[in-house]
């Protein structure tokens, strides 16, 4: 199980992140290709005033069970760990443990 304060603080990101996610992206858009100097000079002293947390790139994925971020499949959301032991309980759907 990681530590509820990783946990605490992935969930910290994700809010900030939906609270800048509208301001981010209008200000990427002015950092565009066609844009003076100047301009993207201003751009970019706005995107430095951001809260630094507020980048998407900042979120880790982690395991919905046990918070482990390390070992993550996406699709089902889960670490290695957990995928093993569910799917050899049966309780993922579609899953089936291979043999020969």
């Amino acid at each position: 199980m990681a530590k509820l304060a990783l946990v605490n603080k992935q969930k910290k990101r994700e809010k900030l992140v939906a609270k800048y996610a509208k301001k981010h992206a209008a200000v990427k858009a002015k950092m565009s290709v066609n844009a003076t100097p100047d301009e993207r000079m201003e751009a970019m002293k706005k995107m430095a005033k951001l809260p630094r947390n507020a980048n998407r790139t900042r979120l880790h994925n982690r395991c919905s069970v046990t918070g482990r971020a390390r070992g993550f499949m996406r699709m089902f959301g889960l670490c290695r760990q957990q995928f093993r032991t569910l799917a050899s309980e049966g309780k993922l759907p579609g899953v089936r443990k291979s043999s020969w």
